[in-house]
């Protein structure tokens, strides 16, 4: 069971026209695991969960039913923390060759991303975190072929030039602070 004291976004569902390629994107591309699949009783289209975690049946659901003429998408991003750097280019890499365009990566300055869109449209981000805070949106070029060190060195420093920086733990504080100020559920 997750541990939480307010309502917390904890998984998301996307209908899809080509179920078995998407699962197969997804479950590929990111080592998501298939905990169930099948069709609802009531929501009658097939489903497909999958999660990153044994704390959460499931993270990403699936659901078939997307019409296949379909042009627009209306999810914005479907977001992915990974570990290190390391991994935004690895799964980059895995991306690209499981059918996702458009790849590019941003520089948040509070986390380091590359966006892409999925074999159906959808845009899909693999970020990792940074221990900076910038106010957002923020967004420059970010170039993966840089080693580790020089991409967290250039992002400090201009997270730094931008007034509005601070370390990140600062920011959780604050944080912390307007939401034990705000809340409204009990402990």
């Amino acid at each position: 069971m997750l541990n939480v004291t307010r309502p917390t976004p904890s998984h998301f569902g996307i209908y899809v026209t080509d179920l078995e390629r998407m699962v197969a994107f997804y479950t590929e591309t990111f080592d998501l695991t298939i905990t169930d699949r099948g069709v609802g009783r009531t929501f009658r289209n097939e489903l497909v969960f999958t999660s990153a975690s044994p704390d959460q049946h499931h993270q990403l659901v699936l659901a078939s039913g997307r019409p296949a003429d379909a042009k627009f998408s209306t999810v914005m991003q479907i977001s992915f923390v990974v570990p290190s750097i390391q991994h935004l280019r690895d799964v980059s890499a895995r991306a690209a060759v499981r059918g996702a365009t458009e790849i590019r990566g941003l520089n948040h300055g509070n986390a380091l991303s590359v966006y892409m869109r999925d074999p159906e449209g959808n845009t899909v981000e693999i970020y990792v975190d940074t221990p900076f805070y910038v106010a957002q949106p923020h967004g420059d070029p970010l170039d993966l072929s840089k080693d580790d060190e020089t991409l967290m060195r250039e992002t400090e420093e201009a997270c730094r030039r931008d007034p509005t920086f601070m370390p990140l733990a600062q920011w959780q504080s604050q944080f912390e602070s307007q939401s034990t100020a705000h809340a409204s559920y009990p402990a």
